[in-house]
């Protein structure tokens, strides 16, 4: 009687775990793969790929599928195909989301899908603070956490008038709001540019030269980077009045800027020179796959993808065991190419926030160099906002 349920159990067991290695994990990864800062949607996708890579195709052990998207920079797009993923295509996951206004667009879906969220970039503060959900984890930033470090940079530098600039979307007033928020000096201007429109920037050149400040902060993400670089040196700016950034100067724009961002300062949650064993293997194989140095966005993104395959693993594959994943997933309990972190209530990371500087490297190319940790486990301000604990 005992021989036969013991057979009987092992039969079950064969028939359990073939079907459970059969299983596939699927992901929809929505990111913009065209327009005029793309190469920000491409680099977070290759970081995506990388890391599922170095996890021989097996997130959580689970054969992986990725679903890529193209936004177009467009919330409305974004939220179309969101609900596509979660509806028709089953996804156990959501995963990339650039721009801010895509993610809070999308983020009601993913709640009422209960499908989990995971960002490799936006971060709009509302989803830190009163909209923040149990659906939602970040592998990037708050929208404030940079730029508030910035403020004490430029504190720190002794600059008593500064211009900012930025774009006019949910990102850009965050990004100044942040600014404003450490910022002890004069704000002598305050330009927000067409969004996605405007790559020229004559008239705001203009009104730089006319407010007199002692240095400009500008957030002027991809491409538009590169022209607002371009049109500061052509307005006979450069040289004459210093450059301070978020998300300008990175590794996509700094080949196409060239030596005119030679000393530029921004502050950064993560840098290719960081000293971290995770983060030497992802730098050295994304240059390796890749051709080109690797940018935050696809450091990012690496993570994100070893934040899924964390939860995965932590269930031994349960897809269906979503608490079980949710709680593997605030524990974090790897490490990242940031070294190991710690998520806040809110699901936003509580990171370093370094001080780079654009320097010319050893192989004659453009990039980034840690000058100093301004910021060391930098939680950002909206947290208190958020009712989870």
């Amino acid at each position: 009687m005992f021989k036969k349920i013991a057979l009987g159990i092992a039969a079950t067991m064969l028939v359990a775990l073939p079907a459970l290695a059969q299983q596939t994990l699927k992901i929809g990864y929505i990111t913009m793969l065209t327009g005029p800062i793309s190469n920000i949607g491409n680099d977070m996708r290759d970081g995506f790929e990388l890391a599922i890579d170095h996890k021989n195709r097996l997130l959580g052990g689970l054969k992986t599928e990725v679903i890529y998207l193209d936004s177009q920079m467009k919330p409305e797009i974004a939220k179309q195909m969101t609900d596509k993923l979660i509806d028709s295509d089953h996804v156990n996951f959501l995963s990339g989301y650039a721009l801010s206004n895509e993610l809070l667009a999308s983020l009601k879906s993913a709640n009422d899908g209960k499908t989990f969220l995971i960002s490799n970039n936006a971060g709009a503060s509302q989803v830190a603070g009163e909209m923040c959900s149990p659906w939602f984890f970040s592998t990037a930033f708050e929208n404030n956490q940079r730029p508030s470090a910035m403020g004490q940079l430029l504190n720190k530098r002794g600059i008593k008038k500064l211009f900012v600039l930025a774009p006019n979307y949910t990102a850009g007033k965050d990004m100044v709001a942040g600014v404003k928020a450490t910022y002890k000096g004069e704000i002598v201007g305050e330009e927000y540019t067409r969004w996605p429109s405007q790559l020229d920037f004559s008239v705001e050149m203009s009104k730089i030269r006319a407010a007199k400040p002692d240095a400009i902060w500008v957030f002027t993400p991809g491409s538009y980077g590169v022209q607002f670089f371009a049109q500061f040196q052509q307005a006979g700016l450069l040289g004459k009045l210093p450059i301070y950034s978020n998300f300008s100067v990175d590794a996509m724009s700094l080949p196409l800027i060239g030596e005119a961002a030679m000393g530029a300062l921004s502050t950064d949650n993560w840098v290719e020179d960081l000293d971290i064993p995770t983060n030497k293997r992802f730098v050295a194989d994304f240059k390796k796959k890749y051709k080109h140095t690797p940018s935050f966005y696809a450091a990012q993104a690496y993570d994100g993808a070893l934040l899924i395959d964390s939860a995965v693993r932590a269930v031994k594959g349960d897809l269906a065991n979503k608490d079980g994943m949710r709680e593997a997933m605030k524990k974090i309990d790897f490490e990242t190419t940031r070294g190991r972190l710690k998520y806040g209530n809110n699901h936003f990371l509580i990171q370093n926030i370094y001080v780079a500087e654009a320097v010319k490297t050893a192989d004659g190319i453009m990039g980034l160099h840690v000058l100093d940790n301004i910021s060391p486990n930098n939680q950002d301000t909206h947290h208190s906002q958020c009712p989870m604990k």
